[in-house]
């Protein structure tokens, strides 16, 4: 028997966009965020799931018993997980640049990959994009963050709800 090799997170999580973006969209919802990481529990695949008006329990359930089924078929992992389908909740993340357009005004918090103005985490409303920059302000200062440096970003006690 050969035993598969286990996939990086990454691409673990580029897959599951892949499969769960079709059944969101099948479903009336938007595909909001996916994480794949290991927490105390062990593996944990955790889908955020968003539509206007919110998410409701029925429709978590609906996506995790549909995705369940499409990921016992189509992912290896390599390693078991748990899955996880959830709204975004107040600290909503970002992951699509579209995400920086739609929520301009809100405060977000960013962590780059790379030091950017001699740091790394940085914590402001969003003002926009600019091509494949976020603009977040800082203060009485704006800084444009190339967006493929992104590692991290979410609203910070989001309460609203910007259509999807």
């Amino acid at each position: 028997m050969v035993k598969s090799t286990p996939l990086a997170p990454e691409q673990i999580e580029a897959m599951v966009r892949g499969l769960a973006d079709p059944l969101c969209t099948a479903e009336g919802m938007e595909l909001v965020h996916v994480e794949y990481q290991r927490e105390p529990v062990g593996w944990v695949l955790r889908v955020y799931i968003g539509k206007p008006g919110g998410v409701t329990i029925a429709d978590c359930a609906a996506v995790s018993s549909q995705l369940k089924d499409i990921l016992e078929i189509k992912l290896d992992a390599g390693i078991p997980y748990m899955l996880e389908i959830s709204s975004p909740g107040p600290d909503r993340p970002l992951s699509k640049i579209d995400d920086f357009k739609r929520f301009a005004g809100e405060t977000a918090k960013i962590r780059t990959r790379r030091d950017l103005c001699g740091q790394r985490n940085f914590s402001g409303t969003l003002l926009g994009t600019l091509d494949d920059y976020v603009l977040h302000m800082l203060g009485a200062e704006s800084v444009a963050i190339p967006y493929q440096d992104i590692t991290k970003a979410r609203l910070v006690n989001y309460n609203g709800d910007k259509t999807c």
